[in-house]
């Protein structure tokens, strides 16, 4: 297997592994012509990889895999870098390309385990069920072991109308989740400073190529409220929502309600669009909504060095782009991509409540 130095001195490999059904081709390794793998905390982890199509074949200068015998729909597709698992799933699409001046390719798509709660569309109710009932439910009727670790009210009724499982899922309230070999993980954002998953790098720098960040004022809010009508006890219903909610994710960094607070002054909102029914709802919608903009405040892209610990849902630290922006960043999404003329290397997009002090 070729290899390359780093830009941290160490080896890395330049070129990565493709297993399909349990066993290494290296035919395919060797004609990757390109590669992307892309995942973020809300979707599906998808990879599309293109291949020289034309070559020998039977003794015969042919078509590579157009017989469907190496490459075939629904197969075990994944891609390794050394022993890392970049991407691990099934071959949902094959794409014929025919360039005018090059050989032709072949392009494969293929979804993780993800695209069966996709492809499963339905109309239904749940009754007196919470948001850790549903997920298990759901998790359990697509063979994935459910560890679900979230709050949420009790509802009456929660209705799944014409969506597919994928799209209903979030629909109880707007939170992270990962997936991982078999697994739905359905959790609130842990803290940056809690053990996660796999060991996620202590800094970028080094492998850091390019970088870009930008924290903006125009979806900051310094409360939110959401109100209601609690039908059972005839009674009004609000909760307020404020940065107290993120202290413990700031880390000393100063959160964008209070840039915004100490630049223009109080900006309150009032959720209009929701129907809470009771406090516990009413406390969710509010504490959601404030938390989803509070913690994109900053947001990010760069460019690394491939590392198959960068993964959508981790924390990574960022330092050496001066004081305002070094710390600790959330990945929203992560692209690990290949190609020959710039290689492995990995896109990636991040977020953080807080600018830091100076």
């Amino acid at each position: 297997m070729a290899s390359n130095t780093g830009s941290n001195g160490t080896v890395q490999t330049a070129r990565p592994r493709i297993v399909v059904a349990g066993s290494d081709v290296p035919a395919l390794a060797d004609g990757l012509l390109s590669l992307v793998v892309a995942e973020d905390t809300q979707g599906l982890y998808r990879c599309e990889a293109g291949f020289g199509n034309w070559g020998t074949k039977a003794n015969a200068v042919d078509f590579l895999y157009y017989d469907r015998k190496t490459i075939d729909f629904g197969k075990p597709f994944q891609v390794k870098v050394d022993a890392d698992v970049i991407f691990d799933g099934r071959v949902m699409a094959l794409e014929g390309h025919f360039p005018r001046d090059s050989a032709p390719q072949l392009v494969l798509l293929a979804e993780d385990r993800f695209q069966d709660l996709r492809m499963t569309r339905r109309s239904r109710s749940f009754a007196d069920i919470t948001d850790t009932g549903v997920f298990n439910q759901i998790a359990s009727e697509h063979g994935l072991t459910p560890k679900v670790k979230v709050q949420g009210p009790k509802h009456r009724v929660l209705a799944q109308v014409n969506q597919s499982d994928l799209a209903f899922s979030p629909r109880a309230r707007p939170r992270d989740r990962r997936r991982s070999l078999g697994q739905w993980h359905d959790a609130p954002r842990p803290v940056a400073h809690r053990p996660r998953r796999r060991a996620v790098p202590d800094r970028i720098p080094g492998k850091l190529r390019e970088f870009s960040v930008l924290a903006d004022l125009a979806h900051q809010r310094t409360s939110v409220t959401v109100g209601g009508w609690d039908v059972a006890r005839k009674t009004a219903i609000a909760h307020k929502a404020d940065d107290s909610l993120i202290a413990g994710e700031l880390h000393g960094d100063v959160s964008g309600a209070s840039v915004l607070t100490k630049a223009v002054g109080a900006r309150k909102e009032a959720l209009a669009h929701t129907a809470p029914v009771n406090d516990q709802e009413a406390q969710a919608e509010a504490e959601s909504y404030f938390k989803m903009n509070a913690r994109r405040f900053v947001t990010a892209r760069g460019l690394a060095d491939l590392d198959s610990r960068l993964r959508a849902g981790n924390f990574v630290s960022i330092q050496g782009v001066g004081p305002l922006f070094s710390g600790k960043y959330y990945l929203t999404s992560v692209k690990h991509l290949f190609d020959g003329i710039f290689g492995l290397r990995t896109e990636f997009t991040a977020e953080r409540p807080g600018l830091g002090k100076v």
